[in-house]
Order: C-alpha cells, then sequence, then structure tokens
C-alpha cells in the first residue's frame, strides 16, 4: 500500500466513522482553552479536567490571573505536573495577555508563541481547535500512531518532521479532525507499550500491522 493510499484509507474512515471529534479538555471559551491546554503539557487531560472548575471559577479572566501570586494561585494546579513552572507561565500568561492581547486569545501560531508556556504544540492546538486553522499539533500520540500508520517516514524523528509530513499530505480541511483523530487512537486503541491490535478497527492499513504479521 503506498503512503497516498494510507491517507486515503485514513480519512475516508475517521471521516465516516468519527466525523466530529473534540478535544477532551473541558472548557467554556479561548481563554480557559489555552490555560487547560498549557496545563495539560505531560499530564493528563482527566487530571486538568478535575482542577480547572475551581481554576475557572476563581481566575475566569486574564486579568484575574495578571492580578494574582504564585502563593494564591498554586495550591489550585499542585496536583498537575510541574506545578511550579506551570504557576508562573499562568501568572505571565494572564499578563501577557492584558497588556499585548487586549485580553483577548490571539489567533496566529507566531502571537500564540509569544506567550509565556506556549510552544509550537500548544500554539497549534489553539489555532486548531479555536480558530479552525490548518495545523497540527504533534504529541506523543500524534507522533506515534502516524508513524505506526505509514503516514509519516521512519526518518522523521522530531514533532515538527511530524507535523510538516502531515500538513503536506492530509488535505486541509481535514487537519484540525485529524489531530484528534490521531490522538483519541493513540490514547485508547493504539497504546505504546501495548497496541490493541485485535481490537482496532484500521489494521487493514496500518505498516505496524502489516509489519508483524509478517513476523509472526
Amino acid at each position: 500500500m503506498t503512503r497516498k493510499e494510507r491517507y486515503e484509507a485514513f480519512i475516508n474512515f475517521f471521516t465516516e466513522h468519527f466525523p466530529e471529534p473534540e478535544t477532551e479538555l473541558h472548557y467554556g471559551n479561548p481563554f480557559e482553552l489555552l490555560v487547560a491546554v498549557v496545563l495539560s503539557a505531560q499530564c493528563t487531560d482527566k487530571r486538568i479536567n478535575l482542577v480547572t472548575p475551581a481554576l475557572f471559577k476563581d481566575f475566569p479572566t486574564p486579568a484575574h490571573l495578571a492580578a494574582t501570586t504564585f502563593d494564591v494561585l498554586f495550591p489550585y494546579i499542585r496536583s498537575v505536573s510541574y506545578p511550579n513552572n506551570k504557576t508562573k507561565h499562568l501568572i505571565g500568561l494572564g499578563k501577557k495577555l492584558v497588556e499585548n492581547f487586549n485580553s483577548e486569545v490571539p489567533g496566529t501560531i507566531e502571537d500564540l508563541q509569544t506567550l509565556p508556556g506556549v510552544g509550537r504544540k500548544t500554539a497549534n492546538v489553539i489555532a486548531s481547535v479555536i480558530y479552525n486553522q490548518p495545523t497540527m499539533a504533534v504529541d506523543t500520540h500524534v507522533f506515534r500512531v502516524s508513524k505506526r500508520l505509514g503516514l509519516v517516514t521512519k526518518t522523521a524523528n522530531t514533532p515538527l518532521e511530524v507535523e510538516k509530513q502531515l500538513v503536506k499530505y492530509i488535505p486541509e480541511e481535514h487537519i484540525p479532525k485529524a489531530h484528534h483523530w490521531l490522538i483519541l487512537h493513540g490514547r485508547y486503541t493504539c497504546l505504546a507499550r501495548t497496541p490493541k491490535c485485535e481490537v482496532c478497527a484500521i489494521t487493514s492499513f496500518c505498516s505496524y500491522y502489516e509489519n508483524s504479521l509478517k513476523q509472526r
């Protein structure tokens, strides 16, 4: 199977069976999603969703984050990964949004990456989910699943290289959805250590599965 055929099979399957995928992070507006995604770095969405209700209630705007202190904010997120750094990031993020963006979440990758705690992956998530831009955030799930399926080459060894190949071959209108397709498939089926190939519905176009059959 050629790579073009794999992409076609991938898009056709998920378009039919999972036409409207969404992030599993809970949020009510762009600011809340931005905060949730910053917190979710190297942490589970489930954990973040436990933390954010109280956080969003007491810090509903960038101005609230900008005006708080480390000692006040830290207890809200002490249970997430790297809480010290993330507390500092959120306060800095609030100040930057207030001072530079009129308390609005910017819509470009370049502007988003000027915010504390926002790298390329987070910027791509916001641009994709909030502004429906054809950006591909590459986390560990996207990286793993895209390589196993054979959507990207074996030599794509960095998130940026994987991102560029996926964006090149997936039609623009499907890129925001494809991000979620890959994440959710990696989270629940194509697990890192023990992929659930026996119950996977897309083994017919999976390079990893093809190779595992050959080795039996």
